[in-house]
């Protein structure tokens, strides 16, 4: 009888849930070091259950490099390296550099804006060295969330960017300051590289002018985009954000690929190391659909009204 035959004749067996099935024998040991807070890696984990792995069953997750800040990452990541996982999942930049230096051997499963442009990896198409998982065309869809911005603004003239000190390279910094004076306007770059530093910054870009904000894709202003929601509306500063989710969430406007896939593809690129692939020779993968998202509960607390055609554009209106 082959093994299909027999879950048949379980009865009710091919119903059970496919993580209790695919669930694998021995229990998986994964580091972690990433700005962010746990509760941002939901959707990874979800995924990993629905794989066949689950938290405090067979998947051991040593969670000391959730939210770290950006002068713990190097102790962090040699604590991690020393505690001896079998992959270490990371979030940006320098979070992956960190851990890059502390290990060649154990596996680097990331979500970062540009690992090839980074210098993290060799191509997309084999990595080679430790590390793959996703990378999400960061600097290139910031840029087109300036355009997106100067849009719905057509009468702006000055305009700030929220940028991670950390995570966001000058070379990308100079192709949006580029693009803003070929289309007439004034940018200024906000720079942070600690949470406290964010109200800050944001004061300073109103102070200067700036009549709206693009804050760039980034784990550190992702993890505190509520903070941000709160001091954009105090302003009264429209921005756009990177993940749609984050308007639905009460951001003004957002444009890129889901959060929540981009991490479901991260979690089947760890559960490819798991199965045994080598990280030197895994593609690192890259969203394939991206979504405007407009709230117009937000554009109304800030006192602005769109237009029937720019809100024609979006692929979701929250009213």
């Amino acid at each position: 009888m082959n093994r299909r035959s027999l879950i048949t004749v379980l009865g009710g067996a091919a119903a059970w849930p496919l993580a209790a099935r695919a669930q694998p024998e021995r229990t998986r040991r994964i580091g972690v070091l990433a700005p962010l807070p746990a509760t941002v890696f939901a959707p990874f984990f979800s995924e990993l259950r629905q794989l066949g792995f689950i938290e405090g069953q067979n998947l051991a997750v040593d969670r000391r490099g959730f939210d770290a800040r950006y002068d713990q990452l190097s102790s962090i990541a040699a604590e991690t390296i020393k505690a001896g996982p079998e992959a270490v999942l990371c979030g940006g930049d320098a979070a992956i550099r960190a851990v890059q230096t502390a290990t060649s051997k154990i596996p680097i499963v990331a979500i970062t804006d540009d690992m090839v442009g980074a210098g993290l990896v060799r191509s997309l198409a084999r990595p080679g060295g430790n590390t793959t998982g996703v990378s999400i065309l960061a600097a290139d869809l910031d840029g087109k969330r300036q355009e997106v911005l100067l849009e719905f603004f057509p009468g702006v003239r000055r305009l700030a960017a929220l940028s991670d000190a950390q995570n966001n390279i000058p070379a990308q910094l100079q192709t949006l300051l580029d693009a803003a004076r070929a289309r007439g306007v004034e940018l200024s770059i906000h720079r942070v590289e600690r949470k406290e530093d964010i109200g800050l910054a944001i004061g300073a870009a109103r102070a200067e002018g700036a009549e709206a904000l693009n804050v760039l894709a980034s784990p550190l202003l992702h993890g505190n985009r509520h903070a941000i929601f709160m001091r954009a509306a105090e302003l009264h500063l429209p921005a756009i954000y990177q993940w749609p989710e984050t308007a639905q969430e009460g951001g003004l406007l957002a444009y890129g690929p889901r959060f929540t896939e981009v991490f479901r593809q991260l979690a089947r690129q760890l559960e490819k190391v798991f199965r045994g692939a080598n990280p030197a020779d895994l593609p690192i993968e890259q969203p394939t659909k991206f979504e405007l998202v407009v709230n117009l509960r937000t554009a109304k607390a800030i006192g602005l009204d769109f237009s029937p055609t720019l809100l024609a554009r979006a692929d979701e209106v929250i009213e």
